[in-house]
């Protein structure tokens, strides 16, 4: 298992890429604010808009070179951009730093669950994809207890330290990248149509888009509308509920439970807590209790979307499509769902945030459902 933690931990770097410029904004815009909020913005969210665009052409990358290849280079690609943000360059090249970190992240979010869905054993694979699945929960929560007392130019160069240091524990780590037939990179647009349209390469993919348009909004919403008295509790607290239920019950249920079944097992939990949050809008202890609940179901549906991708493939080849997939439609319901629903709560209040929280559930819960079905039908 020990290379398992090692490349969730180049997950932690990867979630990183994205934290670390989160936990800077305000001492970033002294830097370049002058350029405008939304150039500003610009340097936080173009690191996901290279995953929406390349996600699934990034597993198909990675299945043709090789994922210790691609993941030893990404890792040193992402050192050397944190290392020259750290000079706080003029703002063209902190934008096309971000560029190259995009495709660094992205790398690393494909190879990452591929790998380990490889290399743990048939009894730990659950534990070990829940565990991958934690890597952006435990790297925020880690990046809001050191961040504050760091400067801009230190957080960067120990992020370039920490992803320097696992590019070459990896590259002397991991087993080489096996000889065979690569999959070829031309017709790019029929692979794409081809993925999407496979019950098994798409249906990971898809479930958890429901998910990144739901957890990352409500993370972002909640805490802002919630009482005082209670804000502090329900900010902190909602990440560690879903890390912790993720890693305990989710994987207990992964042992007695397809990972399918898991992931529609958690959408329907996450009904009442959006329903609990809907009554209670406004009275702290009410929105505590919906804000855990909900945390708690899709924290199980996090781990079990992973764990779906070996469950549904079982070459390496189609996982590292899978999961490329999984980043592709996994940053567009990031990219998507904060603004959607903070248009539909200034709108609609809490009862238009509600509905669509439940109707996205029940998306979730029909996709997987439509997609089984398929899939049994191409078995008969």
């Amino acid at each position: 298992m020990l290379l398992v933690l090692l490349l969730w931990a180049a997950g932690l770097g990867a979630a990183a890429q994205f934290g670390k410029i989160s936990i800077l904004y305000d001492p970033l815009r002294a830097t370049y604010g002058g350029h405008g909020e939304v150039a500003l913005g610009l340097v936080v969210s173009i690191v996901g808009m290279v995953g929406l665009i390349f996600g699934t052409t990034a597993g198909l990358l990675v299945a043709r070179i090789g994922p210790r290849r691609a993941i030893v280079t990404a890792l040193a690609a992402g050192a050397a951009m944190s290392a020259l943000q750290s000079l706080m360059p003029a703002y063209p090249l902190m934008l096309a730093s971000r560029v190259i970190e995009g495709a660094s992240h992205l790398a690393i979010v494909v190879v990452g669950p591929t790998m380990i869905a490889a290399l743990a054993p048939e009894h730990r694979r659950p534990l070990a994809m829940t565990l991958w699945s934690s890597f952006f929960g435990v790297t925020y929560t880690i990046l809001a207890l050191i961040g504050p007392h760091l400067t801009p130019t230190g957080l960067f160069l120990g992020h370039a330290a920490y992803m320097a240091a696992l590019a070459a524990i990896l590259s002397r780590t991991l087993p080489p990248d096996p000889k065979g037939q690569a999959l070829p990179m031309t017709n790019l647009l029929a692979q794409h149509a081809a993925i999407y349209a496979s019950p098994r390469l798409a249906a990971p993919a898809m479930g958890f888009c429901c998910y990144t348009f739901l957890y990352v909004a409500v993370l972002t919403l909640l805490p802002p509308e919630t009482p005082e008295t209670h804000r502090a509790l329900i900010a902190a607290g909602m990440p560690l509920v879903s890390i912790a239920v993720s890693l305990t019950l989710g994987v207990q249920l992964l042992k007695r439970m397809s990972a399918v079944r898991i992931v529609q097992l958690g959408y329907l939990i996450a009904i009442p807590g959006f329903l609990l949050l809907w009554t209670f809008w406004g009275q702290g202890a009410g929105m505590v209790a919906g804000g855990f609940l909900l945390s708690a179901a899709l924290g199980i549906v996090q781990g079990a979307s992973f764990a779906s991708i070996p469950e549904l493939n079982a070459t390496p080849e189609n996982r590292a499509r899978a999961a490329g997939a999984v980043a592709q439609l996994g940053n567009l319901g990031t990219t998507t769902g904060t603004p959607v629903l903070a248009a539909l709560l200034a709108s609609a209040g809490p009862t238009g945030l509600a509905a669509a929280a439940v109707l996205l559930c029940g998306l979730g819960i029909g996709v997987h459902q439509l997609q089984a079905r398929r899939r049994a039908q191409r078995a008969d």
